[in-house]
């Protein structure tokens, strides 16, 4: 235990909430001499930024590092997830879950530059968070240690840590009255805690901070064009616009219509089930229009294996197994279908729906010649007959040595005891 605690220099994910202004003075507290640097990465939190320098100074930190991650958070992490159509548990979208290899990559960036002996996070012991910041850590970095303070420390609810923080100065905003735990990047905001603790109860409305209600969505339907290269959405309405601008544009847009809002019970990697509901208005709105682009864009046998790998994507991406071999194989994967995934797909927004209204591509597979009932020249209709036959031979070998064996078809006494069941039953 000496040596662990042996430690000089710690870098701390930091946001100005609770939990992290309080983990300051007590990494101070319990790692004697050690000297505390905070680390914000910019997702696009907005407002939760303001005045975080000075309260990290005040909480007992030498420093704060605060770097934009904006754009390199949606190319290089929410991009591909999309472009892979990840997600995890037929729901959710990943917004959390592709933020913490980030965060966590730039905090062992920080850590090298400032001959920091460990890195600290403010994630809970029951959560997924521990694991996809130590798991990146390790990936970069292993000889850097990790610092969970929930769980060494005897804080166990909220009134212990604004207890602490009372003892100690720690200039926090938070109340016992907050019931509800928030992360925000530009991707999403979720909520967890509070009524949510069942999933019984209906969300209260109040505690949406994006999106608009249905009931108060407009009463007139809106249209959207987005453009999009190789996979990848770069413009609105026929207008190119940078990464972090189309995001903006689009979250206004669809939280304006109702969109983005889910309700979702899902597996923690750590075994439990957890209750959340999540707001991701953009995300929600671009998985639309990028899934209605590779209908058109893919082939059959492509599109059937790359969902089929999507499944193994959201999963890594949720466990935090980001950085990966496993991943950097799928990617490569899903750069090759994604090279023709390119053109526009238009859509309605009316009170919480997505309507395709309309899709183009130049590389379309679509073609109406083929699928007219009036045209011979490129498909006659005649040719199908021989294919119906070699697709349905062993159907019809099976079904031959069957009668041949009892009689019958084994699916005709099977379908009869079914219906016969299912009769008597109602």
């Amino acid at each position: 235990m000496s040596e662990e605690r042996n430690i000089k220099k710690i870098v701390l994910a930091y946001s100005g909430g609770l939990d992290t202004s309080v983990i300051v003075p007590w990494l101070k507290n319990n790692y004697k001499g050690s000297e505390v640097i905070c680390f914000c990465a910019d997702l696009g939190q907005e407002e939760e930024l303001a005045g975080l320098e000075e309260k990290a100074i005040k909480s007992g930190a030498s420093k704060l590092y605060i770097r934009d991650l904006r754009e390199e958070f949606l190319t290089d992490f929410v991009f591909p997830t999309l472009q892979a159509g990840a997600v995890y548990e037929r729901e959710y979208l990943l917004g959390t879950s592709f933020a913490r290899p980030l965060i966590a990559k730039h905090m062992v960036e920080i850590a090298e530059l400032e001959n920091a002996d460990a890195i600290a996070h403010g994630a809970t012991g029951k959560g997924n968070d521990q694991v996809r910041f130590e798991l990146t850590v390790m990936a970069l970095n292993p000889r850097l240690k990790i610092i969970a303070p929930w769980r060494e420390w005897e804080i166990r609810s909220r009134e212990d840590a604004l207890a602490y923080a009372a003892e100690f100065n720690v200039p926090v905003t938070a109340t016992e009255k907050k019931i509800y735990s928030r992360d925000r990047n530009l991707f999403h905001l979720s909520h967890e805690g509070g009524l949510l603790e069942d999933p019984w109860n209906e969300p209260e409305e109040d505690m949406y901070q994006l999106s608009v209600s249905p009931e108060n969505a407009p009463d007139e339907p809106q249209y959207v064009e987005i453009g999009f290269e190789k996979g990848i959405p770069v413009s609105v309405d026929g207008q190119v616009l940078s990464p972090v601008d189309l995001f903006i544009h689009l979250n206004k847009l669809a939280a304006a219509h109702a969109i983005g809002r889910s309700d979702i019970v899902e597996n923690r990697l750590v075994g439990m089930k957890s209750h959340g509901v999540y707001e991701t208005p953009a995300g929600t709105l671009l998985r639309r229009a990028h899934t209605a682009l590779e209908a058109i864009c893919l082939d059959k046998y492509a599109m059937q294996y790359k969902d089929q790998l999507a499944l193994k994507y959201a999963e890594l991406v949720y466990n935090g197994q980001w950085y990966t071999r496993l991943r950097d194989a799928l990617d490569a994967f899903v750069k090759v279908t994604q090279e023709q995934v390119t053109g526009v797909v238009r859509l309605k927004l009316y009170k919480g729906n997505m309507i395709i209204a309309g899709r183009k591509s130049d590389y379309s597979l679509y073609r109406q010649d083929y699928a007219s009932f009036g045209e011979e020249n490129v498909y006659n209709q005649k040719d199908a007959e021989g294919f119906i036959r070699l697709f349905g031979l062993p159907l019809k070998v099976d079904a031959q040595l069957a009668i041949q064996l009892t009689g019958k078809s084994r699916y005709r006494d099977r379908k009869s005891t079914r219906l016969n069941s299912s009769h008597a039953n109602i």
